[in-house]
């Protein structure tokens, strides 16, 4: 069973940042990141337009299963950004990813979001992770050659969240 959470507590930033590392995605700067987001959260409150959706385990001391991050784009009227996704290895291929990603879609409408973007690289490992962002109805919106670094593009997916 998934205890589903909006709530930024202070345990947060040790439990994002141990997820995004097992992860093996990101980067030491990513996985810091993902930490600095979690406590913009703490210091600022909704003010600082991150918002979070967590999965956790209830019968596992509420283990941090996986999160979101997300919110709007500034000087934008209804773009929302992804700014992260994360699921434990573990519990990877069993329907967390996709839960989370439909839930953070509802919360994101119920703030205003009309269209919701993600980033990802465009190395070959993040194969399986942009399939599963078009498997989610997300549309190429964007390669953008060389951003990360030289053979590693940005690719900007997008879904419009009102019909």
């Amino acid at each position: 069973m998934t205890q589903w959470r909006s709530e930024v507590g202070a345990s947060d930033r040790d439990a994002v940042g141990k997820l995004v590392k097992e992860t093996g995605f990101f980067s030491p700067d990513e996985q810091d990141i993902a930490v600095e987001l979690v406590e913009e959260r703490l210091v600022r409150g909704a003010e600082c337009g991150y918002e979070f959706l967590f999965a956790d385990d209830p019968e596992q001391d509420g283990q941090l299963l996986g999160y979101t991050c997300f919110g709007p784009i500034p000087a934008t009227q209804s773009s929302f950004d992804l700014y992260w996704i994360a699921v434990s290895p573990k519990m990877q291929r069993l329907g967390i990813g996709a839960r989370l990603i439909t839930e953070t879609e509802r919360l994101a409408r119920q703030m205003g979001a009309v269209r919701l973007f993600v980033d990802t690289a465009g190395r070959p490992e993040y194969a399986p992770t942009r399939a599963f962002y078009e498997r989610m109805g997300y549309r190429l919106e964007a390669n953008l050659t060389d951003f990360y670094t030289p053979g590693d593009a940005k690719i900007i997916y997008a879904k419009t969240l009102i019909t």
